[in-house]
């Protein structure tokens, strides 16, 4: 990182560490040479990103994650597989990142359903209890599917999953979680949560490349149908001479849900080799080192002088600062940018995501910039 940069932006998209861009170099080097490819390579890659994403979470059934391109996909694979009938619902929170909100609206628009989006009151720490309660209300017995982060993309407000799924499940709802703005970043116990669906981007808290992604399917997808129907998503694919004639069973576990060309040798490798430098740094190092930082951001005297001395934060590695009336955050993000602090905007919210690679040397110059746009 460039020691005049002062990146507080993970949740926005990760650098790539120098483990990872090597990976990519050596991908891109070995698909120059396709003779040195063999068949086991196109399965081996993904199958390697399933079982190190299954310990990053807990899980025991590294078959029941797929490779995606994206959230979206994901999102779109669950829709399709999720039978929804005239006068049920679909519980979403408001101002939901858009991936996992889109499809549920088309499938309920065709449905005659009912998407049910949750307002999310409340201010700082509070606000878990507040939205978890909120959307615990919100679930009925005419709820089909429950759709939320780990935590709110906006302003990094927890949402209490373990109680959710445990509502959902009172009803038959399905639990499908976006676990993007979190996994990485702060420990997920799969077990405790039991979500029918749990998708990741790797750009950001995974700190892999773009356009790579991972899907946990649960037990409820076991029968599912595919978006692609994929050469490799069938069982015995391995074997090249036999692809002349396409079997019509698919490989087990969430491998059938596996996008077109998932062995993709330059991207695959990369997010391996960012989940394993995860599992070696360990994500509850990660955590422990990213909240003493964000607590030294709340702790700081400087906060006062913008109104939020009052705010605290939900999660440890994004926050939200929420600025006075009067203060636009587009032109405060513009002027943090001058002193080369990079941060996002999220509507009136001044979104900062810090990782392993800030220091005290980053908050302060977070600090001294926020006090020099109140001016």
């Amino acid at each position: 990182m460039p020691t005049d940069r002062h990146y507080l932006n993970c949740a926005y998209m990760s650098p790539l560490s120098k483990r990872v861009q090597e990976a990519g170099r050596a991908g891109m080097a070995r698909e120059a040479m396709p003779w040195r490819l063999s068949a086991r390579d196109f399965f081996d890659g993904c199958d390697r990103v399933r079982a190190l994403f299954a310990e990053l979470v807990g899980l025991e059934e590294p078959g029941r994650i797929a490779v995606v391109p994206a959230v979206s996909y994901g999102v779109a694979t669950v829709a399709r597989n999720i039978h929804l009938e005239a006068g049920q619902n679909v519980v979403t929170l408001e101002e939901q990142f858009p991936s996992n909100v889109h499809a549920w609206r088309r499938l309920c628009d065709g449905a005659g359903a009912e998407l049910r989006v949750v307002e999310a009151r409340g201010s700082g720490a509070s606000r878990t209890e507040v939205v978890t309660q909120a959307l615990l209300d919100a679930v009925d017995a005419g709820t089909a599917l429950v759709a939320v982060g780990t935590v709110h993309w906006t302003d990094g407000t927890r949402i209490d999953l373990e109680r959710l799924g445990e509502r959902a499940r009172q009803v038959g709802a399905a639990l499908v979680v976006d676990g993007t703005q979190s996994i990485g970043a702060e420990p997920l116990d799969l077990a405790s949560i039991r979500p029918d669906a749990l998708l990741c981007a790797g750009y950001k808290w995974l700190t892999g490349p773009y356009s790579l992604g991972v899907a946990y399917l649960g037990p409820r997808f076991d029968d599912g149908v595919p978006l692609e129907e994929t050469w490799a998503g069938r069982a015995g694919s391995d074997d090249f001479a036999s692809l002349v004639r396409p079997s019509a069973v698919y490989r087990p576990g969430a491998a059938r849900y596996d996008m077109g060309e998932s062995a993709g040798f330059t991207l695959v490798p990369m997010l391996v080799a960012a989940l394993e430098q995860l599992l070696e740094w360990r994500v509850p190092r990660i955590h422990a080192y990213v909240e003493r930082l964000t607590c030294a951001v709340f702790a700081d005297d400087r906060l006062d002088a913008l109104g939020m001395s009052g705010e605290s934060p939900s999660a440890s590695h994004l926050f939200g600062l929420r600025l006075p009336e009067g203060m636009d955050p587009g032109r405060v993000q513009a002027r943090l940018a001058e002193r080369e602090v990079d941060v996002s905007v999220r509507g009136r919210v001044i979104r900062v995501s810090p990782h392993i690679y800030n220091d005290e040397g980053d908050v302060d110059a977070l600090l001294d910039g926020l006090s020099q746009a109140a001016r």
